[in-house]
């Protein structure tokens, strides 16, 4: 794995599942294999526990991790080619992204989708001229468009509930639906969840919302659309509560429904199914207090389990 910047980049994702639960169960195992290497993570945007897993990841694998918040503590950066720099932009990421693949081993880099068009969003140019020009290794700790980091360790959590369920369930009905929120948020961790659970190629994949909030058809080939929620979540395994604004209005709100919200009435209808959810989380907005609390909450182990992803892809670059 050269980059990590979405599920095409993964070459066999049971292995690479397996790899985070086996360093869950072990988490020094290979602790000397990134001794003497540098991860720099690179934050356009603020975060907390992509950034705090990550670190982590890296330093049970004994590398450096250095954090630099590009907004508060450096130039502002400039993407366009041939741009005439009489801005506020300060430096180029053509100069800035050789020199940080000098001073690193792995670039890790957040960046955030303005919303405002949505053609410049979707090109990914930020992450996409890291990688083009920093020559080493490139990952993504959430983009424009996709959080790949996250989407695994979705996976990771599914596979591992699966794994200690009494009953097998050889085609799991995985359900995302849209949530209420008071803010306009990306499509990122919709999009990434969609792609990387349509990689399963063994579940039953519905995603719900109201209409207007339809994803880029490139991420949901192979779900089933489903408008009605009550319908989507019958006999669902898995429930997936995310927020997001829309895509064809690009970053609009077009409905903040509360009605939307997932309660335990609903969850009656489900095969008592577990609950996701990325974090942060608007309680009694996108999530009611009584569902968070419940025992059929898993936001909190799926949040730990991002050092078990981000370990996992660090190792298999590592590895080359």
């Amino acid at each position: 794995m050269k980059n990590f910047l979405s599920v095409h980049d993964v070459i066999d994702l049971k292995k690479l599942v397996d790899l985070a639960l086996k360093y869950k169960a072990n988490p020094y195992t290979d602790q000397t294999l990134g001794r003497n290497k540098r991860i720099g993570c690179l934050f356009l945007n603020p975060s907390m526990r992509t950034r705090l897993s990550t670190q982590i990841a890296a330093q049970n694998l004994g590398m450096e991790a250095i954090v630099f918040n590009v907004g508060s503590e450096g130039w502002s950066l400039e993407f366009e080619e041939g741009v005439v720099m009489n801005g506020t932009s300060v430096e180029h990421v053509k100069d800035a992204a050789p020199v940080l693949g000098k001073y690193f081993d792995i670039l890790a880099i957040r960046t955030f989708p303005g919303l405002k068009n949505r053609e410049e969003d979707y090109s990914e140019q930020y992450i996409t001229e890291f990688v083009k020009y920093a020559a080493i290794p490139v990952v993504s700790l959430e983009s424009a468009t996709l959080h790949p980091l996250q989407s695994l360790t979705d996976i990771i959590t599914i596979e591992e509930h699966l794994s200690i369920e009494p009953v097998v369930i050889s085609h799991p009905k995985i359900v995302l639906t849209w949530a209420p929120h008071i803010k306009a948020l990306p499509q990122c961790v919709a999009n990434s969840f969609a792609q990387w659970v349509t990689a399963l190629d063994k579940t039953n994949f519905v995603i719900t919302h109201p209409p207007g909030y339809e994803l880029d058809k490139k991420y949901t080939t192979g779900a089933t659309i489903e408008l009605n929620q009550h319908q989507a979540l019958c006999d669902a395994d898995f429930v997936y509560v995310k927020n997001w604004s829309s895509y064809t209005s690009y970053g609009k709100i077009l409905s903040s429904d509360a009605d939307w919200m997932l309660t335990n009435e609903k969850m009656n209808s489900t095969n008592n199914a577990k609950v996701m959810h990325c974090l942060p989380v608007r309680r009694n907005v996108e999530l009611s207090d009584e569902i968070l609390d419940s025992p059929n909450s898993i936001v909190t182990e799926q949040a730990a389990n991002r050092v078990w992803a981000a370990q996992a892809v660090l190792s298999t670059i590592l590895n080359g």
